[in-house]
């Protein structure tokens, strides 16, 4: 990587695969309504940066470093963020898309997820302790020894969460909900 640094800047309706992202370091920068879809932006950093409307699916992010980092109303289809750098990974997100996406093994204390749509995502061997799903479809989303110790999923829907393989301790769910962590016993609620 080389020295460049950019700070404060705007980008806006951008077509990142048309005119590469310079590779330097990003900091308290926007991205708004730009395009990043199955670009490589791996070995990037971004610090205090928010993306906006952007198209982020299948992007590369190996070793991308994401630290303070806003995600709202974008879409982050099939995004391994297990790749990312794990220093100091901090993340947020509000109305997007992480459809078939993966976080795994990663470390989401704290992390928000507001209005989002994680279907078949992949939480396995995750720390998500006090982290909040509000409002986020969670349809075959993936939690197998996850760390969930007082995440709240009380207005989250459609998961399904085995107590026996998960840590769930202090965990917070809605009575609607509790269908979510009796799937695997196979049995028939009315």
């Amino acid at each position: 990587m080389n020295n460049s640094y950019i700070q404060d800047k705007l980008f806006e309706k951008i077509d990142f695969l048309e005119n590469p992202l310079e590779k330097c370091e990003y900091d308290n920068c926007n991205f708004v309504n730009c395009i990043f879809s199955t670009a490589d932006i791996s070995n990037y950093s971004f610090s205090e940066c928010t993306f906006k409307g952007c198209n982020m699916s299948n992007v590369k992010i190996t070793k991308t470093a994401l630290r303070d980092v806003v995600f709202k109303d974008c879409k982050l289809l099939g995004i391994h963020f297990e790749n990312c750098n794990d220093f100091l990974f901090s993340v947020a997100f509000e109305n997007c898309f992480l459809n078939l996406s993966s976080f795994y093994k990663l470390s989401l204390k704290k992390v928000k997820f507001k209005n989002c749509s994680l279907q078949e995502v992949d939480f396995t061997e995750s720390d998500l302790s006090n982290s909040i799903f509000d409002n986020c479809d969670l349809a075959l989303a993936i939690f197998k020894n996850t760390l969930l110790e007082k995440a709240d999923f009380r207005t989250a829907y459609n998961y399904s969460i085995d107590p026996e393989i998960n840590r769930i301790k202090k965990a917070k769910f809605s009575r609607a909900g509790l269908v979510g962590l009796l799937d695997s016993y196979d049995i028939e609620i009315e």
